[in-house]
């Protein structure tokens, strides 16, 4: 339930910072929330309080705070990140050694978001030393040391107020896409969704302005209040969110369906290992790994001239998932055969199998390798590929995946068990593996590469038609010179 809300909160998260807060306004007060319900979380925990009726609830309740905590948090802070980028369109720059290269924005959004993904990886390491808090001492203790850590955050979005460039909210926009939308529908437009008009007009020709004033022979702005490159992007961000809801199926590959990797630990010798202590493994393997792909791998071969595009990115990490789920089925076959209980190891209590928990370290290894691929890129897609306005909805969209993996966990939970847990490895392995080829193939026009999506002054709303006119240098980057750029 936790992991399914942290997923589906951040549309709520993103719409509110695109529309009214801003980013960095939600991502404080996201942040306060975490403090309170990290503090919160430990009271149930107490050992005096657990055996009472209240402690549930009230773990419940705190629980479901922490997940608004992260539901403002994750749809702000990656775009909040990359809006920091210099590099707003391609630009010549020069080499130590006096080569000519070109300074690609989409390849440098690419780095920013793997050194993101590097660096909420290095937090998560602190989940070991939770895992062992609770096992040794107390779940009290697990909840109250991420609290701490999370009460040190507002020291640092102190320091980094000042010096951040903030894109402001935009009223308006999510009001826009519902109208660009009834345009696109209306009128049995609908029924052409997939072909061209009589005239050569597309399915989202119908709703740009230009199109309506020919139609007209006028334009009213207090109902048309976008322009033509609004519906464009718009329809780009359909385009790449048709690739979000089949990342459900990796998301599954990773870490299984429900409990069962869980529950194949459980039937295994621990070696001294708490059965919950593999999973931060993950993390530990990613911080290894993005810095040898950010400046290993991706370099060496746009350096051959064979650079690994977007879609293939994906395939394969997918086919990664596949391996992981092949080496599942596996480890769990294994298990059932070196049981005491055979088939129902899991809860077995004449003993455990002889095969030790630390094989699940390639359940957590291959694919984190695979989520560098998969993730990295959606989110890379989702900011890339999204209006200009509204970057925080379409990069929680692509977020959403996880809920749908988590929906997915939680409805089949219940079959999630012996002597049946070697089938749910092999269709992920089956699934990831067939839908991997729909990546380079289908949705091959992804690969084209973005150059113009950072706009200052398109963030700020200046282009729109029924634009207010306001102070232009409260939304340009900082340190960049306003009248100088409106001069060139």
């Amino acid at each position: 339930m936790f992991t399914f809300l942290s997923y589906v909160i951040p549309i709520l998260g993103a719409i509110v910072a695109d529309t009214k807060w801003g980013r960095f306004k939600t991502i404080c007060v996201g942040t306060a929330i975490g403090v309170i319900a990290h503090f919160l979380l430990v009271i149930p925990a107490i050992p005096s309080v657990i055996p009472t009726p209240a402690a549930f609830p009230l773990f419940v309740v705190f629980l479901v705070c922490l997940a608004f905590a992260a539901g403002f948090i994750k749809p702000s802070l990656a775009p909040l990140l990359c809006d920091q980028s210099p590099v707003k369109v391609p630009t010549i720059s020069y080499t130590k050694k006096g080569e000519k290269v070109i300074i690609d924005p989409q390849a440098t959004v690419q780095r920013y978001l793997l050194i993101f993904y590097w660096c909420i990886n290095v937090g998560s390491i602190f989940g070991l030393a939770t895992t062992y808090s609770e096992r040794f001492v107390g779940f009290w203790l697990a909840f109250l040391e991420p609290g701490i850590l999370y009460a040190l955050s507002p020291i640092v979005l102190f320091w980094c107020a000042k010096r951040l460039y903030k894109a402001p909210p935009q009223g308006s926009v999510f009001l826009e896409t519902c109208y660009v939308f009834k345009a696109a529908f209306s009128n049995g437009n609908w029924k052409r969704m997939f072909k061209r008009n009589r005239d050569g007009t597309s399915f989202w020709d119908v709703a740009k302005p230009s199109y309506i004033h020919e139609r007209d022979g006028t334009l009213d702005n207090t109902k048309v209040f976008w322009d033509d490159k609004f519906v464009d992007e718009i329809k780009d961000s359909i385009k790449a969110c048709q690739v979000f809801f089949i990342i459900p199926i990796f998301i599954l590959a990773d870490g299984g369906i429900g409990a069962m990797e869980n529950a194949m630990s459980a039937g295994m010798r621990l070696d001294g290992a708490p059965n919950d202590v593999m999973n931060n493994f993950n993390s530990i393997l990613i911080i290894i790994a993005v810095p040898i792909i950010t400046y290993g791998l991706y370099p060496f071969f746009e350096k051959i001239g064979r650079p690994i595009k977007p879609m293939t990115r994906i395939f394969i990490g997918f086919q990664l998932g596949t391996i992981n789920m092949i080496a599942g089925a596996i480890m769990q076959w294994k298990v059932y055969q070196t049981s005491p209980c055979g088939y129902y190891a899991s809860d077995c209590k004449e003993g455990v199998s002889s095969v030790s928990l630390w094989w699940q370290l390639i359940l957590y290894g291959v694919p984190a390798i695979g989520e560098i691929f998969v993730h990295v890129t959606a989110y890379e897609l989702a900011y890339t590929r999204a209006p200009a306005r509204m970057k925080g909805l379409v990069y929680a969209i692509g977020l959403f995946p996880s809920a749908i993996a988590a929906a997915i966990s939680l409805a089949c939970s219940a079959a999630i068990t012996d002597p049946y847990l070697i089938w749910p490895y092999v269709a992920l392995a089956v699934a990831s593996f067939l839908t991997a080829f729909i990546f380079p193939t289908y949705f091959r026009h992804l690969n084209e590469p973005m150059t113009h999506f950072q706009d200052a002054k398109r963030e700020a709303g200046l282009y729109q038609p029924n634009y207010v006119k306001r102070e232009e240098s409260l939304y340009a980057p900082a340190g960049e010179d306003v009248e100088a750029k409106d001069r060139l």
